[in-house]
């Protein structure tokens, strides 16, 4: 297909630039992944016909170099978009509201992408910065961007920041529901295979040591995912935070916080966004 009118990626520099690839970005996924979830559609789909159970770490490695091209793959974000939306084709079915679902109807694609969104906003006061105004109605726009490379159209997703409050307190008051892959993802007790990546000698020791590392694990995960939620969006779901929990969350953020920018580069961001970020530098010394 000639790419010549291929949608772009979000511009070098900007705030999801910084972001996307930032380690920190990983401890916010699980977060946006359950709110994706709560909509019935949507949980119904990973349901029914995602790997998440057999293969937790080869889905989710796969799920973060996709997000990763998406910011950072340049002419490989428009295909990755294409290749996403051609693996959705086939997935459809009965929701557990006994609607008929697609994945690539606009209403749940769009929400799967919208939640992002709201994720970074609140998540990155805890681990990075709280956004300035102009840094959220940027990161807004670039959002945009990666929904058009993902395929969504202009009119799929509300146009600016300010219809998209709306929009997204509509769903959380109507549609959203702790589906039962949002209980498995926030279960402390779901049975999760030992890590199969990464080499031999670490994966033998993982793999024996693995029943005592997954109880604590876990708990850890649900703190992040429920944590990270917007308060308004975990309400809507029914997932229970207590101030003793907000209070844990506020001091980890503080560590992290004051750790991560000290790390150095090769550290602190994934491959994809560390290459990027260099051949970007390195075009503009030239």
């Amino acid at each position: 297909m000639d790419s010549e009118g291929d949608p772009v990626p979000p511009p070098p520099g900007g705030v999801l630039w910084s972001l996307a690839g930032d380690v920190r970005g990983l401890l916010m996924l699980p977060a946006a992944l359950t709110l994706q979830v709560a909509r019935p559609a949507v949980g119904a789909g990973v349901d029914e016909h995602s790997v998440f159970r057999t293969d937790p770490w080869g889905r989710g490695e796969r799920s973060l170099r996709s997000l990763q091209l998406w910011v950072y793959g340049g002419e490989a974000a428009a295909e990755e978009g294409r290749r996403l939306r051609r693996l959705h084709r086939t997935i459809q079915g009965t929701d557990t509201r006994g609607r008929r679902y697609h994945a690539l109807t606009p209403a749940n694609y769009a929400w799967v992408h919208a939640t992002g969104f709201p994720v970074y906003q609140h998540a990155s006061r805890y681990l990075v910065r709280p956004f300035t105004q102009s840094q959220e109605r940027a990161l807004y726009r670039e959002w945009l961007q990666v929904g058009r490379v993902l395929g969504l159209r202009d009119q799929d997703m509300p146009p600016t920041i300010e219809d998209f409050w709306p929009y997204y307190r509509t769903m959380l008051a109507n549609e959203v529901e702790a589906t039962a892959v949002v209980r498995e993802l926030v279960a402390t007790d779901a049975p999760v295979p030992p890590p199969d990546r990464g080499p031999l000698a670490l994966r033998l020791v993982l793999r024996a040591a693995w029943p005592l590392i997954l109880p604590p694990l876990a708990r850890f995960r649900r703190f992040l995912t429920v944590g990270l939620m917007p308060p308004d969006a975990r309400e809507a779901i029914g997932l229970d935070w207590t101030p003793r929990q907000e209070r844990r969350l506020r001091r980890f953020g503080a560590v992290v916080r004051a750790i991560v920018p000290l790390l150095p580069e090769r550290l602190r961001y994934l491959p994809r966004a560390r290459s990027a970020r260099a051949a970007w530098r390195a075009r503009r010394r030239g």
